[in-house]
């Protein structure tokens, strides 16, 4: 069995005249939370979609736990993508309701916990959330699985910062039990780095730098420092 939870070896993916990953090589070992850390635009959100199946590349080899990319491997993964929404008309208790339903390994029980945890209302309809109430739902659905891969690509944004450290308390918890592997793409670097012992730093579509997030902060500092040193 495969000990790499993410494994990408000369991928490439153009849109157009835009070069969305460039030659891209990255071994993720399983176990870890990752922190995928760069500029907008350097790929990380292509990377994600790779990942899931929502896009192919043009070249290079994509395998993901152990297996290429497809709707099997699909129900193994937890992804919430970047600008996620929900249904208007559909309260939290109906959310869970549809998950525990069609989401493999739902866990209503813990969803329910987190949602009293963040004060989210069992009864309140998404129409009518604050925008950081919304989040704080997209990513109970997501993060209340067990699963092997959780794929988070920008939690956080739009999101204030007491909303910020529950959800991040949140993940935490999830992140608790079992070999689980975390991706999390995100610009909140300082709340943020705290959860990652490993990093990637993504630039116009390459790797730039990874490795376990201690050896890294030894070498260079705290990952916004790097993030400064790289693309400054």
């Amino acid at each position: 069995m495969s000990q790499e939870a993410v494994y990408c070896q000369g991928v490439s993916k153009r849109y157009g005249q835009k070069s969305a990953l460039n030659d891209l090589n990255l071994s993720i070992p399983k176990g870890r939370v990752v922190g995928v850390l760069g500029p907008n635009g350097s790929g990380k959100s292509t990377l994600f979609r790779a990942l899931t199946n929502l896009t192919r590349p043009d070249s290079g080899e994509v395998r993901v736990l152990g297996r290429r990319p497809n709707w099997k491997t699909n129900a193994e993964i937890a992804y919430l993508p970047d600008r996620a929404r929900w249904y208007p008309e559909q309260s939290v208790q109906q959310a869970f309701e549809w998950a525990t339903r069609l989401l493999p390994g739902f866990d209503r029980a813990f969803a329910e916990q987190l949602a009293s945890s963040m004060k989210l209302d069992p009864d309140m309809r998404t129409a009518g959330m604050s925008r950081g109430q919304e989040a704080r739902l997209m990513l109970i659905l997501c993060i209340a699985r067990d699963v092997p891969l959780t794929i988070l690509d920008e939690p956080f944004t739009g999101i204030d910062a007491i909303s910020r450290e529950q959800i991040i308390q949140g993940l935490i918890e999830h992140m608790g039990s079992g070999e689980r592997t975390m991706l999390v793409s995100t610009h909140e670097i300082y709340e943020a780095e705290p959860l990652f012992d490993h990093a990637v730093f993504m630039n116009e579509g390459h790797v730039q730098l990874s490795g376990e997030a201690e050896r890294l902060r030894g070498e260079y500092g705290s990952m916004h420092t790097i993030l400064n040193k790289l693309y400054r």
